[in-house]
């Protein structure tokens, strides 16, 4: 989940690499995000063997809740942290790509689809580590990023359960809305952070005459 706040640090150089100390680990929050990466195998192997459903329903609806909840426990308690900034997002990505791999192997998504959401996410992260490397901020999910996930979600339980073709073209179509314009806000804020950037140190020879 989103993690509401932002750790600013102090200002850096333009070299300044991706800050070692991201906060506190061993949190509770950060443990839920964890639980979700651990779900992914059990998640994406009933689905490629078309497993029970009531299991792999069970699953995912524990997937969700952790995703539902991490935020808000960093909150309750007062252990936001760059770790949880990282690790949440990092666990919806993960979860994301392998499901709609399992999706299409099925024959149940299209394979468009999925290098859409495979090229989004590696541009997404790509473009944060840069930005931290610049800042060195860790930067929180935007919620139309949330949001998209929260529509793949529902799309997937929708191929899970062989919904008729017009529902699922609208979940597919409306998920693919989502994820584009939540990838045009993500871009649109490292265009906003990238003007902040430090500008670089430029070396200054000593004057001559003439």
């Amino acid at each position: 989940m989103d993690h509401k706040s932002t750790i600013s640090n102090p200002p850096v150089s333009s070299g300044q690499q991706i800050p070692s100390d991201l906060g506190t680990f061993w949190t509770a929050a950060n443990m839920l995000s964890l639980c979700r990466v651990v779900l992914i195998a059990p998640i994406t192997y009933l689905i490629l063997v078309n497993g029970p459903l009531a299991w792999l329903m069970g699953l995912i609806l524990l997937a969700m809740v952790t995703d539902w909840f991490d935020g808000r426990i960093a909150r309750w308690s007062h252990t936001v942290s760059d770790w949880g900034k990282v690790l949440d997002p990092l666990a919806d990505k993960l979860m994301a790509t392998a499901v709609t791999l399992a999706l299409v192997v099925r024959g149940a998504l299209p394979l468009w689809f999925l290098l859409l959401i495979v090229v989004r996410d590696a541009v997404i992260v790509y473009g944060g580590v840069l930005v931290t490397r610049r800042t060195g901020k860790v930067y929180m999910s935007i919620m139309s990023g949330k949001l998209a996930v929260s529509a793949l979600a529902v799309t997937v339980v929708a191929a899970l359960l062989r919904a008729d073709p017009p529902v699922m073209n609208f979940c597919v179509l409306a998920t693919t809305a989502l994820l584009l314009y939540s990838f045009v806000r993500y871009i649109l804020r490292g265009i906003e952070v990238a003007r902040t950037f430090p500008k670089p140190d430029v070396a200054i020879g000593p004057e001559t005459d003439g």
